[in-house]
């Protein structure tokens, strides 16, 4: 089976995995930080903090940011579960924001359309997450220009735009936001096996950030030190969890970001011959934003069922039948069981729905060498 998306680990990989394996520390030990500060300067951001998962930065970015009961978090409906489960781990209330059916990403205009309405209702939010879907960047000025306007955070859900760049800048700076959340999971631009990143700007977010991810531990900055407390104390100043990264999980993740670039190039090269190949066939291809330039996690076609009577379902099963491993992402959160319990309901969000109704990813990874295949297949099951 060909899947959509595969990890590229190489002999350098498994050897900077060994040297910790044969180092005396496995869990936080130096690579940890050592991670931290090339992420940073990859990103040209001032701090990075590893984390487990980017579900746990998602969760630990809100609760920094001071998120809780009472307050609003508003992200897109499509994107994986946890963008949107984030605030409700802080006891705040979620909403969404209908897609750019030309990006897949928030609606710029929608955004502000709706934040103007909840202004006089006095429903504004303090988080907005704009997740950079596929590896494309959101229009980030945009939605910094109107957190200016109506006062709310922004955390870029990245996790799918690691090496991913908007005007200028690479995704992580945090030109235009609070926080950036990046994730490593196997299927990533690049891999920690699992595991996440925070990148941010601001010392106080960092330092509440560091706090968090270790249980709310410091072993400085002290408030009740006394004379008979030695080298071993520490302190709790908060409630926080246990979501670090290891040794041997930054390890790899250093292995890995050294090729980044080639990676990004790759995908971007089978990313390039799918549009030119596909280009007369009766689908939707993904359009790339002047703004941008893309990681490409992803690549998402849309099956145009105003040219050709052959649906998703029909093409994803012959793509199956065949041996390749094409995915959906996502089915809008706002449709889960779980959320249609908090009152949501289809038609919410028609062009989240528009759009999944017509979905379907391709395999696309660095080391990709049966793309031609993919192609043939799927001129076949629309023909």
């Amino acid at each position: 089976m060909i899947p959509y998306g595969r990890q590229d680990i190489t002999d350098e990989d498994i050897q900077a995995v060994i040297e910790v394996l044969e180092s005396d520390f496995l869990t936080q030990g130096p690579v940890v930080p050592a991670f931290e500060r090339k992420i940073a300067s990859y990103t040209s951001s001032q701090h990075a903090v590893a984390v487990n998962s980017a579900t746990s930065a998602l969760h630990i970015a809100c609760l920094a940011l001071g998120l809780g009961k009472g307050d609003w978090l508003w992200t897109s409906p499509i994107s994986f579960v946890a963008s949107a489960n984030c605030g409700l781990y802080c006891g705040a209330q979620v909403d969404f924001i209908d897609i750019d059916l030309q990006t897949y990403n928030i609606n710029t205009e929608t955004l502000e359309e709706k934040l103007i309405e909840a202004e006089l209702k006095g429903k504004l939010p303090k988080v907005v997450i704009p997740v950079h879907l596929c590896g494309h960047s959101c229009d980030m000025q945009a939605i910094h220009k109107l957190a200016k306007r109506f006062g709310f955070s922004i955390i870029e859900d990245a996790s799918h735009a690691i090496g991913g760049s908007y005007l200028s800048n690479k995704l992580g700076s945090c030109e235009y936001s609070d926080i950036t959340v990046f994730s490593f999971h196997p299927v990533k631009i690049i891999t920690t096996g699992e595991g996440g990143m925070l990148t941010t700007n601001s010392s106080e977010l960092n330092y509440k950030l560091r706090l968090l991810r270790s249980h709310g531990v410091s072993r400085e900055d002290f408030t009740h030190k006394s004379d008979t407390d030695g080298d071993w104390y520490y302190e709790q100043s908060l409630l926080g969890f246990n979501y670090r990264l290891t040794d041997l999980q930054s390890a790899l993740g250093i292995s890995q970001l050294k090729r980044i670039d080639s990676f990004i190039a790759a995908r971007t090269k089978l990313a390039s011959h799918y549009t030119e190949s596909l280009n007369r066939l009766p689908i939707i291809l993904p359009t790339q934003m002047s703004y941008a330039a893309s990681a490409w996690h992803l690549y998402v076609i849309q099956i145009d069922t105003d040219l050709t009577k052959a649906r998703r379902e029909d093409v994803y099963k012959k793509m199956k039948a065949a041996g390749i491993g094409v995915n959906v992402h996502y089915i809008p959160i706002h449709t889960q069981p779980y959320y249609r319990r908090l009152g949501f309901k289809q038609g919410d969000f028609p062009y989240a729905e528009q759009y999944y109704s017509k979905a379907l990813t391709l395999p696309l990874y660095p080391s990709l060498t049966q793309q031609e295949y993919v192609i043939e297949t799927l001129k076949a099951a629309l023909a």
